[in-house]
């Protein structure tokens, strides 16, 4: 009778004992180890975090980079085609030059001459306004300073009036595309005369 009484008191759940294991909390981690847990995934969430703003920062970089690169490519794409073409301006002004020489001889006034000459001044003038619109300028070093980046020196002549180091003279001119120098100037250099 007393093994029935309690049989019957388990199914109907009259006694709550501690040793009931369907009431115990079910934990398998303890406090200690969560606390461990949650450090750790909030280190995780601050690496992935420093990543993601670095990754962040590097494609800025490469987007500006690229946008740069473009941008030179836009206004440098034409510099071989300017490199050739003044060959062309300085053909056309020696020509303009030989023919001003002859023009204006007094024992010869021919009046074809004279307008081959203007018609050539047309054109080089036409040739440095096209060049100017398209950012090609021509450099006029004389009595400037000597800058390696902008002339090539192939010779030196006697400081007459000038300052040793100082451009006296050029054979060829020079050109820069947007500041960037596409053709150095050749260029005769001052120095001291020597006694």
């Amino acid at each position: 009778c007393a093994f029935s009484t309690a049989a019957q008191q388990r199914s109907t759940g009259d006694e709550c004992g501690p040793e009931d294991p369907s009431e115990e909390p079910k934990h398998p981690l303890s406090d200690c180890a969560l606390e461990h847990k949650a450090t750790k995934l909030e280190e995780q969430v601050r690496d992935l975090t420093e990543r993601y703003r670095r990754a962040l920062a590097d494609s800025e970089n490469v987007r500006r980079r690229t946008q740069k690169f473009v941008e030179d490519a836009k206004l440098f794409g034409i510099q071989s085609f300017c490199r050739d073409l003044v060959e062309v301006a300085d053909i056309l002004e020696k020509t303009a030059e030989s023919a001003a020489g002859h023009a204006e001889e007094p024992s010869d006034p021919n009046p074809t001459l004279k307008k081959i000459y203007e018609g050539l001044s047309l054109i080089e003038a036409k040739l440095q306004s096209v060049f100017a619109k398209h950012g090609l300028q021509k450099m006029n070093p004389v009595g400037g300073r000597y800058d390696p980046y902008d002339h090539e020196i192939i010779c030196h002549v006697p400081a007459e009036g000038m300052q040793p180091g100082t451009v006296a003279l050029v054979t060829q001119d020079g050109y820069k595309l947007h500041g960037r120098t596409i053709r150095h100037a050749l260029v005769g250099v001052a120095v001291e005369a020597q006694e």
